[in-house]
């Protein structure tokens, strides 16, 4: 009993620390990291920051309070994060939020100070206010290039680019119009600054531009922006005629360097499909009865199938549990993507299967069904898209 008393009253000074109005800085810390590059980064082109805070304390309420980003664009990628960890032995509570920052100009940047409003109690079990704050994080720009001249000045992670036709441009019907998507789809921009929809010219067709759809999906290495042009192109004549190319500038962040995307001309004509190849009449196949091999045949094929596979196996470990998302009945993506397509929610859908491809890394096939899935959303005179059938295709095919 005695022990037991001992006990208490060394473990009530700490209570009360733990309680008190008094705060000590190393209590409360939060501060900025800056993600290093073994470059300086040019204007407009993305910085990733974290801020990161540790509490020892108790927390009633709390509040960011953002500096005001003078010289800067900015974009949080994703919720606040918050986790209970331990430290040294001792329980905390962390706090992480991820943004993107992107320079306005050249020059000698800073980013103010991030300011912490918290309420906390005391010894009385009453509230009361306390701020903490990051330190101001400066940061070197560089101009861009003076090679870009009149150019979009366009810095991006990495760039994809697909050119999607609704139908066979060169064997339209008579009268008939070919709509015509060109899909952009870049990591490290958000959806203002992919260029502007190009300008499609040709000799003598008729192009009707339709406006032009973005959006965005965040993740933790920065937001990836979708731009989709659409034009719908008929032939000015009654023979063809040509769509000229497209070609805009970006700069290649990862590899420093220009690049630039040409997207082909194409060729757009009335004309005819080509009709299948007649089915040609062939001498039916004389039938031959086959027997099949006896009991003691199919037992030895067994006994050798056994005793090699066991020889392959030798040795090995067996892994089949951890295997087990591989298959969409374990996989809870595929069920989170199933169970969107069910309730029709086109944009979880879609979310799912960016995170499935993620995981497993990309397919032709997988990422072809993705380029179908946005030309049905974004296709004015396609129907509805067929989320169970875009969900059952998808996790048919393999990475």
């Amino acid at each position: 009993m005695k022990a037991l008393f001992l006990c208490l009253l060394l473990l009530v000074p700490g209570l009360a620390a733990a309680q008190s109005s008094q705060v000590l800085p190393e209590e409360l810390e939060i501060w900025v990291e800056l993600e290093e590059t073994d470059y300086m980064p040019m204007e407009r082109e993305m910085v990733l920051i974290t801020l990161r805070g540790i509490y020892r304390r108790h927390i009633t309420r709390e509040e960011i309070v953002q500096p005001d980003f003078e010289g800067f664009s900015w974009t949080q990628l994703g919720a606040d994060t918050w986790r209970e960890e331990r430290l040294n032995g001792a329980k905390v509570k962390t706090f992480t939020r991820r943004m993107a920052v992107y320079p306005d100009r050249a020059g000698r940047l800073t980013i103010g100070a991030f300011t912490h409003k918290l309420t906390l109690t005391d010894e009385a079990d009453e509230w009361f206010e306390h701020r903490i704050e990051t330190a101001p994080v400066t940061i070197e720009v560089a101009p861009a290039p003076a090679t870009q001249g009149a150019d979009w000045w366009f810095p991006v992670k990495t760039l994809q680019v697909s050119d999607n036709w609704s139908n066979a441009p060169d064997q339209l019907a008579p009268g008939e119009g070919v709509l015509r998507i060109v899909r952009v789809e870049a990591l490290g921009v958000t959806p203002e600054m992919i260029p502007p929809m190009p300008d499609l010219t040709s000799p003598s067709a008729m192009i009707f531009p339709h406006p032009e759809k973005r959006f965005v999906e965040l993740s933790p290495h920065g937001p990836i922006s979708y731009a989709f042009w659409r034009w719908t192109i008929r032939p000015g004549n009654d023979t063809s005629t040509i769509v000229e190319p497209l070609t805009f500038r970006y700069f290649d962040t990862d590899n420093r360097e220009d690049r630039s995307v040409t997207i082909s001309a194409q060729r757009v004509a009335f004309g005819t499909v080509t009709p299948e190849a007649p089915e040609t009449s062939q001498a039916p196949a004389a039938l031959v009865q086959a027997s099949l091999p006896g009991w003691p045949v199919g037992l030895l094929a067994a006994v050798v199938f056994l005793g090699g596979a066991g020889w392959a196996l030798l040795g090995r470990a067996f892994r089949g549990l951890s295997a087990l998302h591989r298959f969409a009945l374990f996989d809870p993506l595929a069920r989170g993507m199933r169970r969107a397509a069910r309730a029709g929610e086109v944009a979880q859908s879609r979310r799912m299967a960016r995170r499935i491809v993620d995981r497993d890394g990309p397919s032709e096939a997988r990422l072809a069904l993705l380029r179908g899935l946005d030309q049905a959303v974004f296709d004015p005179r396609a129907t509805a898209p067929d989320l169970t059938a875009f969900a059952r295709s998808f996790l048919a095919e393999k990475p």
